[in-house]
């Protein structure tokens, strides 16, 4: 019985990996350009969203996860495809208050409710520290780098939301309840 369910998951696995997009072309998603489909099964460890930006480097959503206390955790990873070191340019907001620079950090992503239309910017410790990754020695050629950022909570109702930063196109997420 365990090697039929083995085989059975085998060919589960090979036929999700097996690359056909059922006739569906790129001209056919209704995803932006540089943003893959939301993956339903990325609460249970997978990716739920991932955007190309400039510089070849690609942004994975792990996770966005409604946590006690009123807040919204997101992690994902951050990948540099490209040739130099990412400093992660622009992602750290563009505060002019000196105690809120947060330079080289995800300090400047925030989340976007459409339909409620609000943005929930990343929270801040009492110092002005952005509550989220900072990339001190950058993401070197090659490397990929964990990262978390958190947010006030939307609204219970409020499940579907857009995490945006810098120049990446947004990416469609859906909160899990924590």
């Amino acid at each position: 019985m365990a090697v039929a369910a083995l085989a059975t998951g085998l060919l589960l696995m090979t036929a999700g990996c097996s690359g056909d997009d059922g006739g569906k072309s790129d001209a056919d998603s209704s995803t932006a350009p540089g943003q893959k489909e939301d993956k339903p099964d990325g609460q249970n460890g997978g990716v739920i969203a991932e955007v190309k930006g400039g510089e070849s480097i690609t942004l994975t959503i792990d996770s966005a996860k409604r946590e006690e206390g009123g807040f919204v955790t997101v992690t994902g990873k951050v990948t540099n495809g490209g040739s130099g070191i990412f400093s992660a340019p622009g992602w750290a907001g563009d505060e002019s208050e000196l105690s809120l620079k947060n330079d080289s950090s995800m300090a400047g992503a925030k989340l976007v409710d459409k339909k409620g239309k609000k943005r929930y910017y990343i929270l801040r410790d009492t110092e002005g520290r952005c509550l989220c990754t900072r990339f001190t020695k950058g993401v070197k050629s090659g490397d990929t780098m964990t990262w978390y950022a958190q947010f006030p909570s939307p609204p219970e109702n409020t499940a579907k939301v857009d995490f945006q930063i810098a120049d990446m196109p947004p990416a469609s997420i859906e909160i899990s309840e924590g």
